[in-house]
């Protein structure tokens, strides 16, 4: 089968993680979940309340990660997703989790990226005069790593496809799944 590599850790967006999770098994993807290590993940839930300036977060689900970054061998995957939350925070210190992301762009292999994921764009220099969304709050993030901020649900800029947050689902992966089966035909 065609596989598609999602990288996740702790405190990523429940959402985040299971809808493009599901929707690409869906599609007739395998997936696999790498995270910094192979553990249960413990995963949030991020929603939003009138009145707050920001999100609320609640305990999610957990799931296992398949895979840790350090065994990762991007060259066998045809796609990257990445999911927001508060993981990308971290993750975006991980050395390997850098080489994973730039291998993906120095590819041209499709590279979906939701909400705070594209903060490990960033961080692994992968935004340099492309155009991102991401959550609203990460366009300074954006800007700084040499990029240009686009308020988007589905914005595509060549091979990367970026959207706002988990209500951008349904433009987000029509859009990422449109350059997925081009690039990379599910196989069965």
């Amino acid at each position: 089968m065609t596989k598609v590599l999602l990288i996740t850790g702790d405190a990523a967006e429940d959402l985040e993680v299971m809808y493009p999770y599901q929707r690409l098994l869906e599609e007739g993807y395998e997936v696999d979940i790498a995270a910094p290590a192979r553990k249960q993940l413990q995963f949030v839930v991020h929603d939003f309340t009138e009145g707050f300036d920001t999100y609320t977060e609640k305990l999610g689900r957990t799931w296992p990660a398949d895979l840790a970054f350090a065994e990762i061998d991007p060259s066998r995957y045809a796609a990257l997703v990445i999911p927001g939350g508060r993981a990308p925070e971290y993750l975006r210190g991980d050395q390997d989790c850098r080489r994973i992301v730039q291998h993906f762009a120095e590819t041209d292999k499709p590279i979906a990226a939701l909400c705070h994921g594209p903060l490990i764009l960033a961080a692994a220099g992968v935004l340099r005069d492309r155009s991102s969304s991401s959550y609203p709050a990460l366009e300074p993030d954006v800007v700084a790593a040499g990029g240009q901020w686009v308020d988007s649900p589905d914005h595509v800029d060549g091979n990367l496809i970026t959207g706002r947050a988990w209500p951008d689902h349904p433009q987000w992966m029509r859009a990422f799944l449109d350059v997925l089966r081009k690039s990379a035909p599910p196989t069965a």
